[in-house]
């Protein structure tokens, strides 16, 4: 008998705008010491189906209008609130995507490791406390006796991580629940996380759901795996006949999404647009004012038309050096020459007029997109800053942009809100493109979409880059992404240059450690 069988599973949202069928007669079963794996874009219904299980679910707005839920011979969904209570946390617990916001700010660690055992268990906090030691050990955090007493904004996005998964399983629970557990997270920690919750797994004997958009990640963890597409499943099987015999069209979407192999090589002059010189960007913290050196003593060219790759974990200082080039943020040191020209001593006019020439795309277009102005506004203001086009003409100017980043003419008065994430980065690139640029620094433009709009971005940015003509500097933690877009590729860490070299070179023959490691950290690898 399986851990947890689900079957007929309906659920609805009534809203202002009609009833919305999120999950529509889904059914799938989870075996006991084996993970299974549900996949499906944003909207495909795979987080509202694990969340309806546990009455996590606001109601209303949600209903759950039909199915079954049997737990070991019990049905979860025609369960009381109190009897939930008793399930969540003890047999069944949850690890949430973001643990930022899953972790109270104001609590220890250690506190909120241990409230629930007190609530399950007949434990003294002594024992708890105790527990909660041993547990933060297995799940890799060093120093557990020091760390117990910290709280989460003192961790790493990796450690909260490890904390989330501690929480989940200190009541050793038989069935877990992961909800996109490392999309926000570099290859290398997604790589360590992944693994932990596989050994978790098969030493504890619990059933595992494992949610995420991206085929890739569960490539080499999951036994079994479930797609789903708009609140169906469309197909599932084991793991072998997924990735080797998949017969949905769905399904082969998101498989042709996941980046592999090498572009064609831009058609790059021989001389460089971009030259950095010994640049360093230094940061002070603390009360003692002691320096960050975020980036220390880089210095590489890019050539016109090139797509140079920037690739480094969190904190590696990659992002400090796109800024740095713009002058984003203010330079400790070095040169930044633009067609010969040293950004670093301009300011003013001078700087207003370069900047028109070098444009940014920034990694999360709903915060740097201004939630006030519709798209026409946000297109038109570069165009009418600038003088690119008149008061008579910029509607014209805003129509083709539109039409080069793929965005529907009919979208011209809405506002960013009304957009998904990917066509909200559509506004972004074509936003950059207003100035006609010759250079575009590109910064983890990609890192929060679903693989199948991810992959829509690339060919886009690749597209653009040859019709504009464009230069362009692309920063990411994914080497599987760069090396899809990228001529060249500088490895990036603790602000410093330990590899550069020809996108499938280094690749396929990675000279230092620290590369190899992000090459082998990257999921699915054996896909590529």
């Amino acid at each position: 008998m399986a851990l947890l069988s689900v079957n007929g599973l309906k659920v609805d949202f009534t809203t202002r705008n009609g009833v919305t069928h999120a999950v529509d007669d889904v059914s799938f079963s989870v075996e006991k010491g084996e993970i299974t794996a549900i996949i499906g874009e944003s909207g495909s219904g795979k987080s509202v189906a694990c969340y309806s299980l546990l009455g996590l679910l606001p109601m209303p707005p949600a209903s759950i209008e039909g199915g079954s839920a049997e737990f070991e011979g019990r049905d979860l969904l025609r369960m009381s609130e109190a009897e939930l209570r008793q399930v969540r946390g003890r047999d069944i617990a949850m690890i949430f995507q973001d643990p930022m916001t899953c972790l109270n700010p104001y609590m220890t660690i250690g506190n909120q490791l241990v409230e629930p055992l007190l609530c399950h268990r007949r434990i003294s906090r002594e024992e708890a406390r105790q527990r909660a030691i041993e547990l933060l050990d297995e799940v890799g955090l060093r120093d557990p006796q020091t760390t117990i007493d910290q709280y989460p904004h003192q961790f790493s996005g990796g450690m909260r991580q490890r904390v989330m998964i501690a929480m989940a399983l200190i009541n050793e629970p038989k069935l877990l629940i992961a909800d996109e557990p490392t999309t926000a997270l570099d290859v290398t920690i997604q790589a360590q996380i992944l693994r932990l919750l596989a050994d978790l797994q098969k030493r504890r004997d619990v059933g595992v759901i494992f949610i995420s958009h991206d085929l890739a990640v569960v490539a080499d963890i999951a036994d079994s795996i479930v797609v789903m597409e708009q609140g169906r499943v469309v197909e599932r099987g084991d793991r072998q006949a997924i990735f080797e015999r998949a017969e949905h069209p769905y399904t082969r979407k998101l498989l042709a999404a996941i980046p592999g192999g090498s572009k064609a090589p831009s058609a790059s002059t021989g001389e460089d647009l971009v030259q950095v010189r010994n640049l360093c960007t230094w940061f002070s913290q603390g009360k003692h004012h002691e320096s960050v050196k975020a980036v220390d003593d880089v210095s590489f060219g890019i050539r016109r038309g090139e797509i140079l790759g920037l690739v480094g974990e969190s904190g590696s200082g990659k992002s400090t050096i796109g800024r740095s080039l713009l002058r984003l943020v203010p330079v400790t040191s070095g040169e930044v020459l633009f067609d010969g020209v040293d950004v670093t001593a301009l300011e003013g006019k001078a700087l207003k007029q370069m900047r028109r020439r070098m444009q940014m795309i920034f990694q999360d277009p709903y915060a740097s997109l201004n939630p006030r102005m519709t798209v026409f506004d946000t297109l038109a203001e570069p165009l009418l800053l600038h003088g690119i086009e008149s008061r008579k003409s910029v509607e014209q100017g805003v129509l083709k942009l539109m039409d080069d980043v793929g965005l529907a003419r009919a979208f011209i008065r809405k506002y960013p809100h009304e957009f998904s994430g990917g066509q909200r980065q559509r506004i972004a690139i074509g936003r950059a493109l207003a100035t006609r640029p010759e250079f575009v620094i590109a910064d983890e433009p990609v890192s929060a979409l679903d693989v199948t709009i991810q992959a829509q971005i690339l060919e886009l940015m690749l597209a653009l880059g040859q019709e504009y003509g464009l230069t362009m500097l692309f920063v990411s933690h994914d080497l599987a992404v760069v090396r899809h877009i990228a001529d060249r590729i500088i490895v990036l860490y603790k602000g410093r240059i330990v590899e550069e070299g020809l996108a499938e070179q280094l690749f396929e023959h990675p000279k230092e450690d620290y590369t190899r490691q992000l090459l082998e950290s990257i999921p699915g690898r054996q896909l590529l």
